[in-house]
């Protein structure tokens, strides 16, 4: 047994089989070390995963607490302006126009398309206010086609004239532009902030239509509006909307505040009866006046179109005809004659905001295809005559006759029949 055992060990311990036991032992290591590594990539794989899903976690936590913190949007109307403005087609306009094209072309439109019909001196009026002011108030009888005359005119400009109804509790701006309401943490937008901040990326000329702007007091909800339009530099007429700024507020915005558009017209009806409020000095000095008091007789209207031009291309031709076009020294020099028998009878003066007025409307009408003593005409009226309504009764009917023979001997009996219509008028009423 002892020799049989001798013999399998002689046979185990030659070199051969000890060269295999050490290539048996070095691939038992080799495998080990093989399953180590396979077993450590693993699990740094597993750790990498575990790391990159905690990670995640963590920035989706990170930042749903920076949304929850982050202040919702408070202009929903504005900020969709923002994220539509792209997608805006450009238009084209009319480049070669002229005033008196507009107001015949204007005429045209608003009888052939909307079977609306207005004298020419109307339609001259009403294009040569817009030259001269942002502000136009049309006045007169109901039914004689205020607000339709500003509506057809943004049909005619191919641009929907705004119509924004004046409600009789309105007293400061928040009633026309919208207010933020800290239940809601929104911004309560009207009709007219959101139609302000397009027209501020636009080249259009955009229409606002105040209708019935007299039954609540012009001058307290419209106050902010008139001090920015006297000021010269358009770009530092800015309105404050809200008194912060937020991250997140729309594009257009500065500090809160919106600039006024210098593309944008604001044109009130007015009516003059029990339920309306006397529109003050302060707003009639600023704004140009149109009267409608009868209605047109219907004619035919022949080859009626649109004509859209720009807010700019309006002005540039606007300056270029008060430019080029100044009023004549015989008209200045009756002009002085009037204003100091006026003083002198009546404590009436007509000022230099009425005389700039004067200056720019003369030449501007004359280019609609007036001529300028019916320009003076009307001017004088709708400016200067209207404070003879602030006199006392007894003085006025005493010296209406001798103010009438007075501007017959300055301008000829045969001129300024509006001005003498209008004192005698005054003076039969007051």
């Amino acid at each position: 047994m002892d020799n049989q055992f001798d013999k399998i060990w002689d046979q185990l311990a030659q070199p051969r089989f000890i060269i295999i036991y050490i290539a048996i032992i070095l691939l038992v290591v080799f495998a080990i070390v093989i399953s180590v590594m396979v077993n450590e990539y693993r699990f740094n794989k597993v750790t990498k995963r575990i790391k990159e899903n905690s990670d995640h976690a963590e920035e989706q936590r990170k930042q749903e607490k920076e949304k929850r913190e982050e202040p919702p949007c408070r202009f929903d109307m504005l900020t969709h302006q923002d994220e539509e403005k792209a997608s805006v087609p450009k238009r084209t306009f009319e480049e070669d126009i002229t005033l008196r094209r507009i107001c015949e072309e204007f005429r045209m439109f608003a009888a052939g398309k909307l079977g609306l019909y207005y004298e020419i001196s109307d339609i001259r009026e009403f294009i040569s206010g817009l030259a001269v002011s942002r502000i136009l108030i049309l006045q007169g009888m109901s039914g004689t086609g205020k607000t339709s005359l500003a509506y057809a005119f943004g049909e005619f400009l191919e641009n929907p004239s705004t119509i924004i109804p004046v409600q009789p509790m309105w007293k400061e701006r928040t009633d026309l532009i919208g207010y933020y309401n800290e239940f809601t943490k929104r911004f309560n937008e009207t009709l007219l902030l959101q139609k302000m901040y397009e027209a501020n990326g636009r080249e259009e000329m955009y229409i606002t239509i105040l209708d019935e702007l007299n039954i609540a007091r012009v001058e307290y909800y419209f106050a902010e509006f008139l001090s920015l339009l006297e000021i010269p530099d358009p770009e530092s007429r800015y309105l404050e909307v809200v008194s912060d700024k937020w991250k997140n507020d729309p594009k257009g915005l500065k500090n809160g505040r919106i600039k006024l558009p210098e593309n944008m017209w604001f044109l009130g009806t007015a009516n003059n009866d029990d339920s309306t409020f006397a529109i003050s000095d302060k707003v009639y000095d600023r704004a140009m006046v149109l009267d409608l008091n009868k209605k047109s007789e219907p004619f035919q209207a022949v080859g009626y179109r649109t004509l859209p031009f720009t807010a700019k291309k309006f002005t540039s031709v606007v300056a270029e005809t008060i430019a080029s076009g100044s009023v004549s020294d015989d008209v200045l020099e009756k002009l002085t004659k009037l204003d100091g028998y006026l003083i002198e009878k009546f404590q009436i003066t007509f000022g230099n905001r009425i005389m700039r007025q004067i200056k720019s409307y003369l030449p501007v009408y004359v280019a609609c295809g007036g001529t300028e003593l019916e320009a003076l005409d009307d001017i004088l009226t709708k400016k200067v005559l209207r404070k003879l309504e602030t006199q006392n009764t007894a003085y006025l009917r005493s010296e209406a006759e001798e103010l009438c023979n007075f501007i017959d001997s300055v301008f000829g009996e045969e001129n300024m029949k509006r001005c003498k219509e209008y004192i005698r008028r005054v003076a039969r009423n007051i």
